[in-house]
């Protein structure tokens, strides 16, 4: 799926290989020297925040192992300096007066000046007990959940081309007699397998099978090219009776999944999956269905299911807004509340996890619709014993 947007914009291939091989390497050396249990504390609490760590708009640095190598120590170094110096609030002798008007001063500064969305790039950076070896591994961490960007939001079109292709290529095959038909009953009941569509009441029910949807609406795709209705004509006339192969290839390069399902989805896979909306807001005493299979309903449903993909609707919306840089270095974190969904019920472990890399408080607040705040929760750090290093 390389040729995807997306991955030709936020990722390169040649080099994750060695990145990775380079990331293995650095934690097993801090395994050794620091123990593994808190190696693996920091990597528990910087996975739980990886989806936090990347860059949402702004074109990521290709990865180079040569230059990861070259630039560690010098960014050890650095990175410490920069901590050192803003988190020098050690208090000196000062007159009375010029200690009060720096106090004054101190209490104008907003830190960051501006929110940040990248949780753990704020928290590398920034974090005051963070040793140089713990802010490398934030950075591991953080770049691979760069890489893997891109398939968070192209999981549906990724699993519906690769079954795809396979059930297409195996089939023509078949046809041309090149397998039998005791290898194609055994890949029938395996594709079958991976397509399968749990129902609503099933215990393994949990959403739409990716498989699924992606499998048949690149099917579709093709049948609207090669044996196009009415309905197809009228719905996407710009793909109807063209050439399936270029207008698969077309889909596959330039779209990712909520572009994908308002460009492609036709009403004809909406009737096959059975698909239709069912309103529950709690500020009404019953359930309403507000899209069934018309023009109309087609559109929401199209509409909603390819909101169900969006990033932004999937993840709470939660950024730094302030650090106390002059009092009790506490940060804060603002949720930022979309539709009133309220966060999750385990979101209180997540902020466990932003205050073990922190080092001290962490507040997090609730920004309503209507303009309130309310403080949601409040977190202090552990008392723990600091690694210490290891002779090698």
């Amino acid at each position: 799926f390389k040729g995807n947007y997306l991955f030709r914009t936020w990722t390169n291939a040649d080099a994750i290989i060695d990145y990775l091989l380079f990331a293995k390497n650095y934690v097993a050396e801090c395994e050794q020297r620091y123990g593994e249990q808190e190696v693996e504390l920091l990597l528990d609490s910087c996975h739980a925040l990886q989806n936090y760590g990347v860059d949402r708009y702004k074109r990521p640095k290709k990865l180079s192992i040569t230059e990861e190598q070259a630039r560690q120590a010098e960014r050890e170094s650095y990175l410490q300096m920069q901590v050192n110096d803003l988190w020098r609030t050690l208090p000196k002798h000062r007159p009375h007066a010029l200690r009060q008007e720096e106090e004054a001063l101190e209490l104008e500064v907003t830190f960051p000046p501006e929110p940040q969305e990248n949780l753990l790039y704020f928290i590398e950076k920034n974090a005051p007990k963070l040793q140089p070896w713990q802010r490398e591994i934030v950075r591991i961490v953080r770049k691979i959940a760069q890489y893997f960007y891109p398939q968070r939001q192209t999981k549906v079109m990724n699993e519906g081309w690769a079954t795809f292709w396979h059930y297409t290529i195996i089939h023509q095959l078949y046809e041309e007699k090149l397998v039998n038909d005791a290898f194609m009953l055994e890949l029938l009941q395996a594709h079958t397998n991976v397509i399968y569509q749990p129902p609503y009441h099933s215990q393994y029910y949990s959403g739409l099978n990716p498989y699924t949807l992606g499998f048949l609406m690149f099917q579709d795709i093709r049948r609207m090219c090669e044996n196009p209705t009415e309905e197809d004509r009228r719905w996407a006339p710009e793909i109807a009776g063209s050439d399936w192969r270029q207008t698969l290839d077309f889909a596959m390069r330039n779209f990712k999944d909520e572009s994908f399902l308002l460009q492609f989805l036709s009403p004809r896979v909406i009737r096959e999956l059975k698909l239709f909306s069912v309103l529950d807001d709690d500020r009404e005493g019953k359930l309403r269905v507000t899209a069934i299979h018309d023009d109309e309903g087609y559109r929401e449903i199209r509409h909603l299911l390819a909101n169900q993909y969006d990033l932004s609707n999937m993840e709470p919306n939660i950024q730094v807004t302030n650090v106390d840089v002059g009092g009790d270095r506490s940060l804060t974190l603002r949720h930022l509340q979309n539709d009133r969904r309220p966060l999750a019920q385990n979101f209180d472990e997540v902020v466990r996890h932003v205050t073990r890399l922190w080092g001290f408080t962490v507040r997090l607040e609730v920004a309503y619709e209507d303009g309130r705040r309310e403080l949601k929760y409040e977190c202090k750090p552990e008392r723990r014993h600091q690694p210490q290093r290891r002779a090698a």
